[in-house]
């Protein structure tokens, strides 16, 4: 099966080259065509990884815990399957190692989704001649790079496939953005630029750091020999690897590219950008900085766990100050992050199993909710709430439906996909890691407990400002239709797993639990 994660990283980068090769005169449909065929069939492909890593193979190896024959991976742990491993640059020491489990497969699945259903849906848009092929290729190169970084099991690997998204995601940003704001969308993407350049570059010091202690890039090698002591050079290697992940995620102070990226991105920017980008710093602090730093992570872990507390409010109160439906959502992304970095910081299996689970959550949900606030975009020509007006249930039925669910998944209501991930993050605060002072991260709980009342108080509104109300009072133009037939086959299975994690959230759980 390595062969087949292999596929996985090249086919899109291979895909994009060609339709970048393809003759002018080629039809700008027709390469959308190709985006949505090639990315359904890695979404095929990576589901048959996962269901080929999820077979029982018998007896469990040292690093796999097994109950009843179901594969566990313990958070922090690399159980590599579907392995390739070979010297790439043996004069630094760099291996062209790559590798899967249950951490990283559910969001190579969740990556291949996204990308999908965001082709399927460049099918309605008819963007300026040219243009349809290089934003289906961008997609695909970022696909490329989301499932690299997965997947990579070497730190200079990593931090390649970490940079590949980088100018890809610039230029949808940069080129289809906002197009009533060209000064805003092009301030927009050079900010996401810098912001993401000056994480990547303290990022990278931090890996030299670890190869100068372990005398590896390795991350298997690494997370199996840790580093334990604390201080000194391990301590400067783990501020900079967290530091340069939060960026990503991102954490307060660190989010202020977000909600201007997310504002002018076109919807599939926003999607990607929500749903698998801001995954790759939650997941290099799981995959690499508490499994090879544990002792300077246990002694960061305070500071993380307290910006992520403040990034929960911050993010809230952010929220109920906007009147921009999608600056909204962003700046619930960074609230909603702050409880994946607070899980993370309890350093416990209730808080890293909170964090995994919402990390998927929060893709599956916010990407509908972007997908949701582009329709409701294009229909009027702007996201601002008070040029949209209200009633949006008697003028967009349909449309307002989906977004009450949404906004109801995305603020934690029980049943839901929303409400397992944040809980068992509260679960891990209240139990953190035995290394942890247990009173400061109580004291984080009550205060993320208060972010999830704001949560509910900024959707609630929302949902009162768009879509309640009289139609008389607010006149709009008549739309052709409530939902189009692409918008139905693109959001429906995102609904269906926010349905399905809200009420089997064990189907994921049951892979990151400690025996």
């Amino acid at each position: 099966m390595s062969g087949l994660l292999i596929a996985l990283i090249a086919v899109p980068a291979l895909t994009a080259a060609l339709l970048w090769a393809l003759p002018a005169g080629v039809g700008e449909r027709v390469a959308a065509v190709v985006g949505s065929v090639i990315s359904g069939l890695v979404l095929i492909g990576s589901a048959l990884l996962w269901w080929d890593l999820l077979r029982p193979r018998g007896t469990p190896t040292l690093d796999l815990v097994a109950t009843n024959d179901i594969p566990r991976t313990l958070p922090g742990k690399v159980n590599a399957y579907a392995e390739t491993d070979v010297s790439w640059i043996p004069a630094l020491d760099v291996r062209f190692h790559l590798g899967i489990d249950t951490i990283s497969m559910p969001l190579i699945v969740l990556t291949a989704l996204l990308v999908f259903l965001c082709c399927l849906y460049s099918l309605r848009i008819t963007p300026r001649a040219g243009r349809a092929r290089s934003l289906i290729a961008l997609l695909l190169v970022i696909e490329t790079g989301v499932i690299g970084t997965f997947s990579a099991l070497d730190l200079v690997l990593f931090f390649l496939f970490f940079e590949v998204v980088l100018i890809p995601m610039w230029l949808v940003i940069d080129i289809w953005g906002d197009h009533h704001d060209p000064a805003g969308r092009r301030r927009a993407a050079t900010t996401f630029v810098l912001m993401t350049v000056f994480g990547s570059a303290l990022m990278l010091l931090g890996f030299l750091l670890v190869h100068r202690l372990a005398g590896s890039f390795d991350i298997e090698y690494l997370s199996s020999h840790p580093w334990r002591s604390s201080g000194g050079t391990g301590l400067k290697a783990a501020i900079l690897i967290a530091i340069g992940l939060a960026v990503k995620m991102p954490l307060w102070p660190l989010h202020i590219w977000l909600p201007d990226a997310h504002a002018k991105a076109p919807t599939v920017g926003s999607v990607l950008l929500a749903g698998v980008l801001l995954k790759l710093g939650s997941y290099g602090m799981v995959r690499i900085l508490l499994p090879v730093l544990p002792g300077d992570s246990a002694t960061i872990a305070p500071y993380l766990g307290g910006l992520s507390t403040v990034a929960i409010i911050v993010g809230s109160l952010a929220c109920l100050a906007q009147t921009d439906v999608k600056r909204l959502i962003a700046y619930s992304s960074v609230g909603h992050m702050g409880f994946i970095g607070l899980g993370i910081a309890t350093m416990s299996p209730e808080g890293l199993s909170g964090a995994l689970f919402a990390n998927i959550a929060h893709g599956i949900i916010t990407g509908l909710l972007f997908f949701l606030a582009g329709a409701i975009k294009d229909r009027h020509d702007t996201s601002d709430l008070r040029e949209i007006g209200r009633a949006l249930y008697a003028r967009l039925p349909r449309l307002s439906g989906l977004l009450t669910f949404a906004c109801l998944a995305s603020l934690g209501l029980p049943g839901l996909a929303g409400f397992w991930g944040e809980m068992l993050v509260l679960l891990g605060a209240y139990h953190p890691g035995d290394l942890l002072p247990r009173t400061t991260f109580l004291v984080f709980m009550v205060i993320a407990g208060i972010g999830t009342v704001l949560t509910a108080a900024y959707f609630l509104r929302l949902i009162r400002n768009l879509c309640q109300g009289d139609p008389a009072e607010h006149p709009a133009a008549a739309f052709a239709v409530d939902l189009s037939r692409i918008e139905l086959i693109t959001w429906t299975p995102l609904v269906a797993l926010t349905v399905f994690l809200g009420i089997w959230p064990w189907f994921l759980l049951q892979y990151w639990t400690f025996a």
